[in-house]
């Protein structure tokens, strides 16, 4: 059994942490001995000075995906559909660029990020109820990064393509579809998709760093577009976060015995689908839709979310029946995430997450021109180039992403072992791990975070 938090200390914990890490809001929710303890510090925007409260709302950004791969078991369940129906069959009017693709790829691929559908397409198809549908038809231009279940690359795409499933087999829009099949059985008031009911609540804005510099500012954007709401548009309170993996925590029950999925989904959500290309990626494997942990023997999962200037991150511990959230209202929050959640952790049931990749003091040789060339797919371009001996990273955004004002990057590798480096880009916290993957067909792929990245040059 988990011990009780220490509410006083953590109170003044946020504060601190805030402070250091330049965040202006942050809300926490803690599941832990069958109880939800929630805190809420700073402000929800620095212009207002509104203060942030446990009923304030916050995007969750990515986290989103667990809602809509949650829809989608249940139509499993029902029978309309199987992990493994190609999309094309629910969706007759679904198009790749690559027919085969377009054949081949499976709800499951799309779950587990291994459609090798180009991920980060933002397309902006509007407000209207139609918005996800007409989202899927510009999907027709869509590049493959990889042959259908060749790896895994993260893939926003293919969420929102999800939600449109769900879309077409109950009838619903995607955000009804949420609302009345898991917002409404789980008793979770504090979960909504539009503005027009958000707004109805204190609602976070999100905050990112001028260019002059300085703490961090109101964002110019609140949200990415309606379209590609089923992928990471759902704000909440941490509380009803943990309400929602509470669920997948109670084999499938509402706190009131209300039943959304059946225990035997709720194992197969949670069981390892694909592993992870290399040790040190996001997380250790992907179930459908989880991100799953191995932290000492130990079983964990979750999912984290980052959108504009907002970030999200849900920590589940099954044997110990403990739950953690964490939200923010920082682009620069994932410092202050990780302490939370490794302190908490430690805390509450004597969990130790592993520690953050760094190179040691001595480091392999490296070839730089064993990986010299320019990797890109949508959203993002990367080229590595050899400068005076040393291989150098320089990434920027592209198309919609580069719309959104994200800065681009430069800065030096080094080699932990072959085809795996490492670097840390200015002003960024922490290391970060690019992984060259050499298919049998020459295909080569730099794994960045969870994202593969094709070789073009």
């Amino acid at each position: 059994m988990a011990r009780a938090m220490d509410t006083v200390r953590w109170r003044q914990r946020l504060d601190e942490l805030r402070t250091v890490h330049d965040v202006p809001a942050v809300s926490l929710a803690v599941l832990a001995g069958g109880q939800v303890t929630a805190l809420a510090s700073g402000v929800l925007n620095r212009d207002t000075g509104v203060e942030a409260t446990t009923d304030s709302l916050f995007q969750i950004g990515s986290v989103t995906k667990m809602y809509t791969a949650t829809l989608a078991m249940r139509l499993v369940e029902q029978g309309l559909v199987t992990v493994d129906t190609p999309v094309v069959e629910v969706l007759p009017e679904f198009r790749l660029a690559d027919p085969e693709a377009t054949r081949r790829v499976t709800l499951r691929q799309l779950m587990c990020h291994t459609s090798g559908i180009d991920g980060d397409h933002f397309h902006d198809s509007g407000r209207g109820d139609d918005c996800v549908a007409k989202y899927v038809e510009t999907c027709a231009g869509l590049e493959q990064i990889h042959p259908p279940g060749a790896t895994v690359s993260y893939c926003n795409t293919g969420f929102v393509i999800l939600g449109r499933i769900v879309e077409r087999l109950t009838g619903l829009v995607w955000d009804q579809a949420l609302a009345q099949h898991l917002a409404a059985p789980l008793g979770l008031t504090h979960t909504w998709t539009l503005p027009e009911d958000v707004l109805r609540f204190r609602a976070a804005m999100g905050h990112l760093p001028p260019a002059s510099g300085g703490p961090v500012r109101p964002a110019s954007l609140w949200s990415l577009p309606r379209a590609v709401g089923p992928a990471g548009l759902i704000c909440a309170t941490a509380s009803d976060v943990v309400g929602f993996a509470r669920m997948h925590l109670g084999e499938g029950c509402a706190p009131d015995g209300t039943r959304v999925l059946s225990a035997a989904t709720v194992r197969e959500m949670q069981r390892p689908q694909v592993r992870m290309s290399h040790p040190h990626g996001s997380c250790n494997a992907r179930g459908l839709g989880w991100e799953l942990f191995d932290w000492g023997g130990r079983r964990v999962f979750g999912h984290e979310g980052d959108t504009i200037g907002q970030a999200a991150t849900l920590r589940v511990v099954p044997d110990a029946d403990v739950v953690v959230a964490v939200l923010s209202n920082s682009d620069g929050s994932s410092a202050l995430h990780r302490e939370v959640v490794t302190d908490l952790l430690a805390e509450l049931c004597d969990l130790t997450v592993p520690a953050l990749l760094e190179p040691p003091a001595e480091t392999p040789p490296l070839d730089p021109d064993r990986y010299v060339g320019v990797y890109e797919r949508a959203g993002k371009r990367i080229e590595l180039s050899a400068r005076g001996g040393q291989l150098w990273l320089h990434a920027g955004p592209t198309g919609a992403l580069a719309d959104l004002g994200l800065p681009a990057y430069d800065f030096p590798l080094t080699a932990l072992g072959e085809d795996l480096l490492v670097g840390r880009p200015p002003d960024f916290n922490r290391w970060m791990c690019y992984h060259l993957d050499r298919r049998p067909d020459g295909a080569v792929y730099l794994h960045d975070g969870s994202r593969a990245t094709p070789k073009v040059a």
